[in-house]
Formats: C-alpha cells, sequence, structure tokens
C-alpha cells in the first residue's frame, strides 16, 4: 500500500505548481479587467496620466505576493492621492494602528499602535455599512486629531477594508498640509487591495504545508483554525494596549441548500472543509463582478433587472464556480446562485429579475 504521507505531499506539490500558473493568469486577467472597467468617474475627473498612474497601482497591488506585501504597496500608493494616509486593524471591536504614510518623517511610525475610536462618526459609519464614508475633520475621533492634528482642508475619508465580509481594516486619508486627495482612486486602490487579499488566501489555504510557520507544522488544531490564520493579514500584529482575546473559530460551518436551510448530510471533515471553500470562491467571484461592474450592479438593483444587465459576467462566472465545484462534495449546493442573491440582490431575488434562474 503505498505511503499516505509521501501521496499527500506529492499531491501538494501538484496542486502548488497549478496554482503558481494560475494566480498569474489571475493577476493578468484582473489587470486587464481594470483597463476595461475602470470607474467612468475616474476617468472624467482625472486627466489620462493619473489614469494611467491608477492602473500602475493597482498593477503594483496584484504584483505583490504576500499578504503584508500587499497592504504595504496599499499604503504606498494611497499615498500618491492624498497627503496623508493610515491603516487601522480591526479586531474584537477594537482598531489599532498598523503602519501610515504622511504622519512623520521620522524612522518611528507614529500611528503605530494607536487606539482609534470607532464607535462614532466616520469610523462607525465605516464599520456599520462597510462603505467609506468622508466628512469634516471633527466626525474623527478627537484623540487622534488632538495627536495628529486637523487636515489643511478639513477634509478626511475613512475606507473599510472588508475580507470575508467582515472589516478587517480601516484606511484613513486627508489631504495633509494642503494637497487634495483623490477619494475615487482611494476607493478603487481599497477595492482591488480587498479582491486580491481574498485571492491570495485562497491559495495559501490551498497551497502545500510549507507556506504554514515552522511551528504549525505538528499542531494537530483543526484545519479551520489554521486556514483562519493564514486568511488574517494581520495575524501577528500585537498592540502593546491590551485587547480582549480573540473567540474561539468554530471548527466546522454547516452548509445550507438553496432555500437557506441545512443541507442534510454534509458529510466528513473533509467534505465540510469543500463546502466552506466552495462558499469563499463564490463569494471572490461576485465580488469581482461587484468590482467591475458598480455602475451595473446599482441600475441593476434600482430596475429590479440585475441578471439582464450582468449576464455575461454572471454566467462566465458560473461556470467558473461549476467547473472547480461542480464535482465535487460541494456540488449538491448552489453556493454562487446563493452569494448572487445575497451579495449582489442584497438578499431579495426579486432584484435578480425574471429571466434569473437558480
Amino acid at each position: 500500500m503505498p505511503d499516505s504521507t509521501e501521496a499527500k505531499r506529492n499531491i501538494e506539490k501538484a496542486v502548488a505548481q497549478v496554482f503558481d500558473r494560475e494566480m498569474a493568469q489571475v493577476r493578468e486577467a484582473l489587470v486587464e479587467q481594470l483597463l476595461q472597467h475602470l470607474p467612468e468617474a475616474i476617468e472624467d475627473a482625472a486627466p489620462a496620466g493619473n489614469t494611467a498612474d491608477l492602473v500602475k497601482a493597482v498593477s503594483a497591488i496584484h504584483a505583490s505576493s504576500t499578504q503584508r506585501e500587499i497592504l504595504r504597496t496599499l499604503l504606498d500608493n494611497s499615498a500618491r492621492y492624498c497627503g496623508r494616509t493610515a491603516l487601522f486593524v480591526v479586531k474584537n471591536g477594537a482598531a489599532t494602528g498598523w503602519q501610515s504614510r504622511g504622519f512623520s518623517a521620522g524612522d518611528d511610525d507614529p500611528v503605530k499602535d494607536f487606539p482609534l475610536e470607532i464607535r462614532n462618526g466616520l469610523a462607525e459609519r465605516a464599520m456599520q455599512s462597510r462603505m467609506p464614508f468622508a466628512g469634516p475633520t471633527k466626525d474623527m475621533d478627537s484623540e487622534f486629531n488632538a495627536r495628529f492634528g486637523a487636515s489643511a482642508s478639513d477634509d478626511v475619508m475613512v475606507l473599510p477594508l472588508v475580507l470575508k465580509e467582515k472589516v478587517a481594516a480601516l484606511l484613513y486619508a486627508d489631504a495633509g498640509q494642503g494637497r487634495e486627495f483623490d477619494s475615487d482612486a482611494l476607493e478603487l486602490l481599497v477595492l482591488s487591495t480587498s479582491a486580491w487579499l481574498e485571492v491570495t488566501s485562497l491559495r495559501k489555504q490551498s497551497g502545500p504545508a510549507q507556506e504554514s510557520a515552522p511551528a504549525e507544522r505538528t499542531d494537530p488544531a483543526p484545519r479551520a483554525k489554521a486556514a483562519a490564520a493564514v486568511s488574517d493579514p494581520f495575524a501577528g500584529h500585537a498592540p502593546s494596549h491590551s485587547m480582549r482575546a480573540p473567540e474561539p473559530v468554530a471548527p466546522n460551518v454547516p452548509a445550507q441548500a438553496p432555500d437557506g436551510g441545512p443541507v442534510s448530510a454534509v458529510g466528513s471533515g473533509e467534505d465540510s472543509d469543500v463546502h466552506r471553500k466552495a462558499q469563499r470562491f463564490a463569494r471572490l467571484l461576485v465580488d469581482e463582478i461587484k468590482l467591475y461592474n458598480q455602475a451595473k450592479v446599482t441600475d441593476g438593483r434600482k430596475h429590479k433587472d440585475l441578471y439582464d444587465r450582468l449576464k455575461d459576467d454572471i454566467e462566465k462566472s458560473r461556470a467558473t464556480y461549476h467547473k472547480r465545484y461542480g464535482n465535487t462534495a460541494a456540488g449538491s449546493v448552489d453556493y454562487f446562485s446563493q452569494e448572487l442573491v445575497r451579495s449582489l440582490a442584497e438578499d431579495d431575488a426579486s432584484i435578480m429579475g425574471a429571466n434569473f434562474r437558480r
């Protein structure tokens, strides 16, 4: 009987090789779609050179290979469209400074570990709606304003970075000492970063074991716990001030049938893992549809004909989903259609229109 350990190692190596090839193609496809679907507001408001710079900025984000590198690239390029910018990690109901650009010329980052108030003002609105908000400086944390000073233009912006349907971080931006900020460009950079973090997260969860830290290789903890750690780009972030301990990660998430009820028999732990990955992949596909078709999504929700407006993109993504998961344990549940209704139609199937099929 073949050595199961050796067989597993060979399978992991083969999967890693396939993902390396596919990731290059995914990166190129995302950049190409960006070139074709840049929001009209950015193209109308900015000179042609600025649009080209924005494409380069998104390309730089998609060329980053690690989660931390992606986030640093986001900050570096966000600084081109504002005077000051900072990224705040959101964990266990609290937000703390991670890195910033434009706040200091010294070696020490003054925003690092700063506890940002997110229970009111712009930060609270961004947290609750998962949408960017702009407003006057007074709508920001008063302690933040006292420590770092107000923007010269008195305008600031807070943009949520959403991962796995939760706000993982907040990007703060202002004009600094006299420089205007481009809210459309910043929003596109954050959306692109969220999408690319999801792609790299899926890659790592499906990749070989050597991508984990050495101490984790022999850790018998549930696979879901390891996957959650890989998916968190701020897993190693430990602010100096105290925070509540994270709640335990549930090892199994029950799958749901198309009508929202539980699947009668999910099966083994491996089957449950396939169901979770299928759900995540469906979310990624739908997020990409939303990212590159924002105007169509808005109009489709208004006129209740989302499917007709997005038919080509939906059917291409549906084919991609079924090609990967149609013949797996998750094939009994159409997570892709569920995600279309949940995310695109905001849980109202009638918004998809009469021609939508599940």
